[in-house]
């Protein structure tokens, strides 16, 4: 079945939301606050990790040289141009603020925050996009399942900190990597393993910085970047068009 990893990454974001919510409620104020800068922290190694992985590369004399930095660079600014002009993270934070009224009118104000830090969190990465494609084209499901479960834990301590907002996330999970699978087969031929590793570069960055502003000290637009993500898939349909 093309959406059973999906379907279990869902449910164990749920789980984990569920853990979370009930260990929030014993969890004194100051211990949440360093607890959410301890996630942040694990958060920015985990995006500086995936970036150096994919950036760095072994030249024939065994010297490490940088990989994809142009297209890095024009992936971002492309895609942030393209993200500001749509107002992404605007919608985000306009949807998150209507789910909390309609289902949280006297909750805190980080249901929002929540549901769109989880949602970034959750959805960008190669693991999303490979483990998808992965169960929708061969039906192996090995690396959501994977997924699933650091997924699970991460939304236990989310939820523990921000609250029910990382629920929300779940469904926005089901339908990125559900609408992957269903979509592999027509997909796969522009997913060659250079341009993977150049969404996963991107998509690290943007962890990163996802890192960042759970950090508290930043105001970064993160919504507005996620075309970045996707340009890849764009340069390389160009430049096949070109050839």
């Amino acid at each position: 079945m093309p959406l059973t990893g999906t379907l279990i990454n869902t449910a164990l974001i749920a789980l984990g939301t569920a853990v979370g919510l009930l260990v929030k409620k014993i969890l004194p104020e100051r211990l949440k606050e360093t607890l959410m800068q301890a996630i942040s922290l694990v958060v920015m190694f985990i995006g500086i990790c995936g970036a150096v992985a994919a950036a760095l590369r072994a030249g024939e004399d065994g010297v490490l040289d940088t990989n994809y930095t142009l297209i890095m660079i024009l992936a971002m600014v492309i895609g942030t141009v393209i993200g500001e002009l749509l107002n992404i993270e605007g919608h985000l934070d306009s949807l998150g603020k209507r789910a909390q009224k309609r289902f949280a009118a006297g909750g805190k104000s980080t249901f929002a925050e929540g549901m769109v830090t989880a949602t970034l969190l959750f959805c960008i990465g190669a693991m999303a996009v490979v483990g998808a494609l992965d169960n929708g084209i061969r039906g192996n499901y090995d690396v959501l399942l994977a997924k699933s479960i650091i997924d699970g834990v991460t939304s236990a301590v989310l939820a523990s900190t921000l609250g029910v907002g990382v629920l929300f996330s779940a469904f926005f999970v089901f339908l990125y990597q559900g609408a992957i699978s269903l979509l592999g087969v027509s997909i796969e031929p522009l997913l060659s393993d250079a341009v993977v590793s150049q969404m996963s570069l991107v998509g690290s960055i943007l962890i990163f910085a996802v890192g960042l502003k759970m950090m508290g000290n930043t105001k970064l637009k993160i919504g507005n970047f996620l075309p970045a993500v996707f340009m890849p898939i764009l340069f390389d349909l160009v430049l096949r068009l070109v050839h």
